[in-house]
Formats: C-alpha cells, structure tokens, sequence
C-alpha cells in the first residue's frame, strides 16, 4: 500500500503516513501517526488490542467524513418525508384547467302563430247558433263577452279548429259548444252545436270532448247530480261518437257547513 514506508522487522518509515511498522507476530502497528496532520495518533499494539487511545480524525480526513455524515442524514430526511416511495406525498397541482359547458345554441321555432278569430263575430253571423244565444250574447263588463275560445287540431283543416264555449254572465254555466273547421279561402264553418245547459267542449289529442252536467229536480246549479263525458272524433266529414262516460256525484258534498275535524294527538309509545 501507498504511503507505507516501515519493513517487517519495525524500523521506522522515512516519510511516510505511518511511523512506525508492523511488528513482528504482524498482528498490528507499533507506532501511531506522526503529529504533522497524520490520520492517526496511535496505532494497534503487538497484540491487537490497540494502544488504548481513540483514533481521531484531522485535517481533510475530517472535513470528508462530516460531508458524508451530512449527505447521509440528507438522504434519510428526504426519505422520511415521501414516505420511502421516491416521491413527494402531495396533492395534485391547483393548476389544472376548470372545464367549462358551452350552452348548445336555441334552435328557433319553425311553428307558425295559430291566428286568432272574432269568436263573437263567428256566432252572430252564424245561422246554426240558436235565436237565443245570440240574443242573449252582451259584454259581461265592457267589452268582454262569456265567451272561452280553444284553437287545435280536430277535423285536420289547412289551419287550427276553433271550439268556442258560451256560459251565462253570472254563475258562468255553459249554454252552447260550437266547432268551427276552417276553410282553404280563410273563412269558417259550422261542423258541431249542442246548446244545452252546463255544457263544455275541449279538445283532447285531437278528438273533441264534450262534458254535460246532469242534474236532478232539486240540484242547485253549483251542485249537479252527476255528468256525461262524450268523446267525439271526426271521420268522413263529420264528429260521431266515440266514447261515453257518466259520473254520478256525492250529493253530501258542499251540503253542510261543518268544520274540519281536529287531527288526532299522535301515541306516545
């Protein structure tokens, strides 16, 4: 080895890092380093024991061996803080892009407006609508008359239908349901009538419905025994009858004049 300069028998070296030389059983060093900034102070006895005194570290012997002690510790801090995977244990970035909705565009309305008619003009110019009716059609107040109007599809004209309902000024009761089918030229005509009182016509996917109350000898008008629902559906030109349904009503209905009954005190288990 570099830098040994002592022989076997324990002579002293001549400029080497060590002193002293191996002694003769070759177990060890006789003699520690010189005081010159040598690694050593003292070196192993003939027995192997050591002298006795610690070695000691000088010069850039120690300077290398604190950086490495400090390297060490660094590594194991860098260690205990990911957790032994290599890795920083942290959350994603906050950087990531937000993803935003672009609302989709309003597709426009390609259905034409339904045009609206003079429904009391289309009455008094009507000679299927009743004397009556027409003599008895006035404002209610001002200008407006008893009159409810529906537009829909029933009879499949180039345009809406029109069924109109009639009712009284007063208790607002129905006296007639008409249905008016337009023409190719613009104008209306006549294609159903029933006059009769609490009557009213709607239209319901596409077949007109008609509801009459029936009521009995002493049945108040706000109180009728029961109903007729007719359903009407048009073919060859003309409504016929579809459907039929009669509802008979609970005559105790609205006749006292009791109060609501207290709710009962919920059991206590």
């Amino acid at each position: 080895m570099r830098g040994l300069t002592g022989s076997g028998e324990g002579g002293a070296g001549s400029g080497g890092p060590f002193t002293g030389g191996p002694t003769e059983d070759g177990t060890g060093f006789t003699g520690g380093p010189t005081v010159d900034g040598s690694a050593f102070t003292g070196g192993p006895t003939g027995d192997g024991t050591g002298s006795g005194r610690r070695p000691r570290l000088t010069g850039w012997a120690a300077s290398s061996t604190a950086l490495a002690g400090l390297a060490a510790f660094g590594l194991f801090a860098v260690s205990c803080s990911t957790g032994g995977t290599g890795t920083r244990d942290e959350g994603p970035a906050g950087s990531q892009p937000v993803a935003q909705v672009t609302p989709s565009a309003t597709v426009p309305s390609t259905a034409r407006p339904t045009p609206r008619v003079d429904a009391v003009g289309l009455l008094k110019a009507d000679s299927g609508v009743s004397e009556r009716v027409r003599t008895d059609l006035r404002p209610c107040t001002g200008d407006e008359y008893p009159v409810d109007t529906s537009y829909g599809t029933l009879t499949g004209g180039p345009s809406a239908d029109v069924v109109v309902n009639v009712m009284t000024c007063g208790d607002s009761v129905g006296v007639g349901t008409y249905v008016y089918r337009p023409r190719p030229d613009g104008t209306y005509e006549n294609v159903f009538t029933i006059e009769q009182p609490a009557v009213y016509g709607t239209i319901d996917r596409g077949d007109l419905v008609v509801t009459t109350q029936v009521y009995g000898k002493k049945d108040a008008v706000a109180y009728p025994s029961g109903e007729e629902v007719i359903t009407y559906h048009w073919a060859n030109t003309r409504f016929s009858e579809q459907d039929r349904v009669h509802n008979d009503f609970n005559r105790a209905v609205g006749a006292g004049d009791g109060d609501f009954p207290q709710p009962a005190e919920p059991t206590k288990n």
